[in-house]
C-alpha cells in the first residue's frame, strides 16, 4: 500500500492541521500506521508535531525512529555537495520504519533548515524516493484569491516538473467569504484527476496559545501551569502606565507584557481576569529576567484557582514585544482545544469518505478501538441529533462538551443555573459561547412537563404538586426533555447516581415494543479489537428469559455500531460437560434466545475461554460458529459481569466505553462519577448513534403499521 507524504509548499501553510487530520482517518481505518519526518528542525524530542502524532495515536517507535536526520545535519550535506548522500540518509531510516509499518505518514520540512526557495524540490524528490503518493499543502493565510491560485499554480507546475504522483492539493487558510471563488477557479485550473480541496481560514487555529508564546520565547513558566497554557491569545498589551490608565487598555485574551518588577500591574492583571467586570486575561509576560517580589510570590502560590499563566523571558520589554509580534500559531501536544479544533476543520471540508476511495488502502478485518472510536464521530456526524446534559457545572462535563462542539458531533444543551455556568466556562477559558443552558427551576418548559410527568404517574400516586417539585430536578427534567423529543437523548451521571440518572427514564421513556426489561453493554475496547460485554452495570441476577432478552438486546447493540453479532452465553462449563443450577439457567437461555432469533449466532453455555481462543475452542467446540471469535458477552448475573469488565479494563489496559443502556424508546445512559472527558466524549457520541437508530426504528414501526392498514 502506497505511503502518503505531505508537504507544505512553502512556509506557514498549516501542514499540522492536515496531517493530523490525515492521521485520524488513516489510524482509523488501517492498524498499522507510522509516522516519519525527513527533517526535524531540532532534537526530534524537540519536534512538536512528531511529539503530538506519537503521543495522540500511540505510536509503538521511539522517536528516534521517526525521523532522518536534523536540519543542521541536512545543511551541512548540502552545503558540502553531498545531496545523495542526505537523501540514502534519510531514505534508510524510512524503510526500517515502513517494514513494520502497512503504511507510513510523511510530515515534509518546516521551511527553516535548509534553503527555502529548495525545501519544496528537496519534499518531492524525498517524496519519489519513498515511493509516496503526495498532498501538496499550498497557504491560504493573509493571501487574495489571485494570490493563493499563483501559489496553487506555481506548485502544481513544480510538482510536474519533479513527476511527483500527486494525490491531492489543499489550500489552506482561505478567507471563508472567498472559499467557493477560489475553489471554483482551482478546480478549472487543475486536471480533472486531481483532488481539490479548500480549508477556511479559522481564528482558533490562527491564534497562539500562551504555551506556543512560551516556547518560542524560551520562557520559564513561573505560574499557571496545565490548561492555562493553553488560553488563546487574541492580542497582547506593553503596560507601563499606572493602573487606572492600563486597565481602560485590556481586552479579552489580552497577553500583558510588563517588567518583572512591576507588581502593581500583576495584581492588577489578575484581579481584572476574575472581575466580571474586566475582560479576560490569556496571561502575563514578564520582562528583563526580573521575578515579583517574594511576598507576590507567596502571594501567588496561595491563590486556589489561578488559571492565569506567568512567564517570564530575560529580554527587554522591547525585544520582548518585537518578538510575540513574530510568533505563529502551532498546536502543541496536550492542547486537546486546538486538536479537536483541527479536526474538526478537516473533517466538515474533506470529503474523507471520497479521500479514503483515493488512498485506497486495506482495510483490517478487525475492529480496533481507533477505529471504532474514528466511526462513531463520523456517524454521530453523519446526522446530528440533540443531547441533553443535566450535569452542567461539572468542568469535566464542560471539557467534554467544547470538544463535541468543536468536533461536531451532536447539538448540546446543559442544564443548571445559566449564569453560575457561564462563570465557569469563563473561568475555564472554554469556546462555548453558544451553547444553550436551561434552569430547570426557572424554565416555563416545567410546568409543561409537569403535566406531562403528572399524566403518566398519577396512577402510582403522583399528584400535580409532587410532579412539580420533581420537575426542578435536573435528571427529571431532562429526561422529559426527550421524552417529548425536545431533546433525542441525555447522558448523565457524573455526579448523580446510576438510580437516579436512570429511574425517571424507566417512569417515562419505558422500553422498546418486544423488550422486557433495559440492560446494559460496555464496549471493551482492546489492543486489536472491540469486544461486547453485556449486562454489567443493570440487572443484578437475571433469569433465563432476562439473559436471553439482554443477549438478543445486546447482539441488536454490537450490530448497530459495526461488530458482527456473534454471541456468548457465558457460564463456569461449556456445552453438555456441566450440570448444576446456574449453568440450566444458561443454558435455557440460550436455548430461547435462539428460539426467538434463529438467525444470529448464539453458543451457550460456553466459558470465555473457549469464546475468545480459538485453540481452546476447536477442542471443546469444534463446530461452532461462536467459540474462539465471539464478539458479544453476555455474563450469568451483574458480580460476574462487573468484575470481569474491571479486571480486563485494568490488567489489559483497555478502554471500557459505557455503561451503554439498551432496551429503552430513547437513548438516556450513566455516566460513572469517576468518568474521564473522554469517556463523557466517547458516551454523548454513542448516545447520539442511539438517536439515530431510534429515529430509524420507529420510521419502520410507522411503515409497518401504515402497510397493515
Amino acid at each position: 500500500m502506497q505511503s502518503i507524504y505531505i508537504a507544505g509548499a512553502g512556509a506557514g501553510s498549516g501542514k499540522s492541521i492536515v496531517v493530523l487530520g490525515f492521521m485520524e482517518v488513516l489510524s482509523a481505518i488501517n492498524r498499522r500506521v507510522g509516522f516519519f519526518r525527513p527533517v526535524v528542525s531540532r532534537d526530534v524530542h524537540e519536534d512538536n508535531l512528531t511529539t503530538l502524532v506519537r503521543r495522540r495515536y500511540d505510536l509503538p517507535f521511539p522517536a528516534e525512529r521517526l525521523y532522518g536526520c536534523t536540519a543542521a545535519q541536512a545543511s551541512e550535506l548540502v552545503a558540502g555537495g553531498r545531496y545523495d548522500e542526505l537523501l540514502k540518509r534519510i531514505l534508510d531510516k524510512y524503510m526500517l520504519l515502513e517494514e513494520e509499518c502497512d503504511m507510513v505518514l510523511c510530515a515534509g520540512t518546516d521551511y527553516d533548515g535548509l534553503v527555502p526557495s529548495l525545501e519544496f524540490d528537496f519534499n518531492a524528490d524525498v517524496a519519489n524516493n519513498f515511493g509516496c503518493t503526495i498532498v501538496v499543502v499550498v497557504k491560504g493565510f493573509g493571501r487574495s484569491p489571485d494570490e493563493a491560485l499563483h501559489a496553487v499554480h506555481m506548485a502544481h507546475e513544480s510538482m510536474l516538473d519533479r513527476r511527483g504522483d500527486l494525490l491531492a492539493t489543499i489550500v489552506n487558510g482561505v478567507d471563508p467569504d472567498f472559499v467557493p471563488l477560489v475553489k471554483r477557479r482551482a478546480r478549472a485550473m487543475l486536471p480533472a484527476k486531481e483532488t481539490l480541496y479548500v480549508l477556511p481560514e479559522n481564528d482558533a487555529l490562527g491564534r497562539p496559545t500562551i504555551g506556543e508564546v512560551n516556547e518560542m520565547l524560551g520562557g520559564d513558566c513561573l505560574c499557571g501551569e496545565g490548561d492555562a497554557l493553553n488560553q488563546v491569545v487574541t492580542n497582547f498589551k506593553v503596560a507601563a502606565m499606572e493602573i487606572p490608565d492600563f486597565l481602560n487598555y485590556i481586552e479579552d485574551g489580552s497577553l500583558i507584557i510588563t517588567a518583572g518588577d512591576r507588581s502593581d500591574i500583576i495584581l492588577a492583571s489578575l484581579a481584572a481576569d476574575v472581575s466580571a467586570a474586566y475582560p479576560r486575561v490569556a496571561g502575563l509576560l514578564l520582562t528583563g529576567g526580573l521575578e515579583p517580589a517574594d511576598n507576590v510570590q507567596r502571594l501567588l502560590a496561595g491563590l486556589r484557582r489561578n488559571k492565569l499563566a506567568i512567564l517570564s523571558v530575560p529580554q527587554d520589554t522591547f525585544q520582548t514585544a518585537l518578538a510575540v509580534n513574530q510568533v505563529e500559531s502551532t498546536i502543541l501536544p496536550g492542547d486537546d482545544r486546538k486538536i479537536a479544533a483541527a479536526l474538526g476543520l478537516f473533517e466538515q471540508n474533506i470529503e474523507i469518505k471520497d479521500l479514503q476511495q483515493r488512498i485506497a488502502v486495506h482495510h483490517s478485518e478487525r475492529m480496533t478501538p481507533l477505529m471504532f472510536e474514528y466511526q462513531l464521530v463520523h456517524r454521530a456526524k453523519a446526522d446530528r441529533k440533540h443531547v441533553v446534559l443535566p450535569e452542567g457545572s461539572d468542568e469535566r462535563i464542560l471539557r467534554a462538551a467544547e470538544i463535541l462542539t468543536l468536533r461536531g458531533v451532536a447539538d448540546l444543551t446543559l442544564l443548571g443555573d445559566p449564569d453560575k455556568i457561564r462563570r465557569r466556562i469563563g473561568e475555564l477559558g472554554l469556546q462555548l459561547t453558544d451553547i444553550p443552558i436551561i434552569d430547570p427551576a426557572t424554565s416555563p418548559k416545567r410546568e409543561v412537563y409537569a403535566a406531562i410527568y403528572h399524566e403518566l404517574r398519577k396512577h402510582k400516586g403522583i399528584s400535580l404538586q409532587m410532579a412539580r417539585d420533581a420537575l426542578e430536578d435536573v435528571s427529571y427534567f431532562g429526561t422529559l426533555m426527550v421524552y417529548t423529543g425536545d431533546a433525542d437523548g441525555m447522558v448523565s451521571g457524573a455526579v448523580h447516581t446510576t438510580q437516579h440518572t436512570i429511574r425517571p427514564s424507566f417512569e417515562t421513556v419505558k422500553t422498546k415494543p418486544g423488550t422486557k426489561l433495559v440492560s446494559s453493554v460496555f464496549f471493551m475496547c482492546l489492543a486489536d479489537r472491540v469486544l461486547v460485554y453485556g449486562d454489567c452495570a443493570v440487572n443484578p441476577n437475571p433469569d433465563a428469559d432476562q439473559l436471553a432478552d439482554i443477549a438478543i438486546t445486546s447482539a441488536g447493540t454490537a450490530a448497530a455500531f459495526g461488530i458482527e453479532p456473534r454471541v456468548a452465553m457465558l457460564s463456569y462449563s461449556t456445552g453438555a460437560s456441566g450440570k448444576g443450577e446456574d449453568v440450566e439457567r444458561v443454558r435455557e437461555a440460550a436455548r430461547i434466545a435462539r428460539a426467538r432469533r434463529p438467525d444470529l449466532k448464539i453458543e451457550g453455555p460456553i466459558q470465555y475461554d473457549a469464546a475468545v481462543d480459538a485453540s481452546v475452542a476447536r477442542s471443546k467446540l469444534p463446530d461452532s460458529e461462536v467459540a474462539g471469535q465471539a464478539t458479544v458477552f453476555i455474563f450469568p448475573d451483574l458480580n460476574t459481569g462487573n468484575n470481569t469488565y474491571k479486571a480486563v479494563q485494568r490488567s489489559a489496559g483497555a478502554v471500557a466505553i459505557g455503561p451503554v443502556l439498551q432496551g429503552l424508546n430513547k437513548p438516556v445512559n450513566d455516566l460513572s462519577r469517576g468518568c474521564t472527558v473522554t469517556d463523557i466524549v466517547n458516551t454523548v457520541t454513542i448516545t447520539a448513534i442511539q438517536a439515530q437508530k431510534a429515529v430509524e426504528e420507529a420510521a419502520e414501526v410507522e411503515q409497518r403499521l401504515v402497510a397493515e392498514v
